[in-house]
């Protein structure tokens, strides 16, 4: 539940009340009528007005700011890859981190000569 007077920004319209989406606003209470869908209400300054909203339509300012830094990240990551070549890299940032550990502990383990031609031969042939 969040705060009275935090900053938040609308990331969603669910009941297309014509919220401005993306644009900040401030929750200035709580809606405690059960009967009603709504959780919140709050203020946005640049259009003067008080919204009634469900919780799911607000998120923190904060945690918004930190999704798209980390959707920023992500792209820079993946054009820095696909412009110097690095499969590795790419495939790290699509995949995940964890199966990069995973792909470092099994190529710790000693190939016999047969399993090292073999994957000679897949990457040639690709």
């Amino acid at each position: 539940m969040l705060r009275l007077g935090e900053k938040i920004t609308i990331v969603a319209d669910a009941f297309e009340q014509n919220l401005p989406i993306g644009q900040y606003g401030y929750l200035i209470a709580y809606d405690r009528n059960p009967d009603n869908a709504f959780d919140y209400v709050i203020r946005i300054p640049n259009l003067n007005r008080n919204f009634f909203v469900p919780a799911s339509d607000v998120e923190l300012e904060s945690v918004v700011l930190k999704q798209e830094a980390e959707r920023i990240e992500r792209e820079a990551l993946i054009d820095f890859a696909l412009s110097t070549y690095n499969e590795k890299l790419f495939h790290q940032v699509m995949n995940g981190e964890l199966q990069a550990v995973e792909e470092e502990e099994e190529s710790k383990e000693t190939m016999s000569q047969a399993d090292f031609i073999k994957q000679v031969n897949l990457r040639a042939w690709i």
